[in-house]
């Protein structure tokens, strides 16, 4: 899936600092928008990061399970969450496995909290 950053309907990224750079370096090249805390805001905290990606409509790409807190039960609002489980063995499927994913679920990805593991998807719709 190509992706044109200025259509509304495409998906746009904020890495948290904890998100392997492969992942950030395969959305970039299949065209998305993609930018890294650390290359915008090195050391912020959760709470700063999260809302950075909301501010700006981005899908916030993390392997900080924090995240997972600050959407369920503290309630910030969010532009949808990718929270990525891989076991270091297969680290080298993460980028593919990511780039699938949002090549399939596009839509539904600005909404949701999605977990994605090697073998597994669960995509969980957010309350409004």
């Amino acid at each position: 899936m190509a992706a044109r950053g200025t259509d509304a309907a495409v998906p746009r990224f904020l890495a948290d600092e904890s998100c392997d750079f492969g992942v950030v370096r395969a959305l970039r090249a299949a065209g998305f928008d993609v930018i890294a805390v650390v290359e915008k805001a090195a050391g912020a905290v959760d709470e700063r990061v999260i809302e950075l990606a909301h501010s700006e409509s981005r899908i916030l790409l993390t392997e900080d399970r924090d995240f997972g807190r600050l959407v369920f039960a503290a309630a910030h609002p969010t532009s949808g969450v990718i929270f990525i489980r891989f076991p270091a063995g297969r680290r080298s499927e993460l980028p593919a496995r990511v780039l699938d994913l949002v090549g399939r679920e596009a839509a539904r990805l600005k909404t949701s909290f999605t977990v994605v593991g090697p073998e597994r998807v669960r995509i969980t719709t957010l309350p409004d």
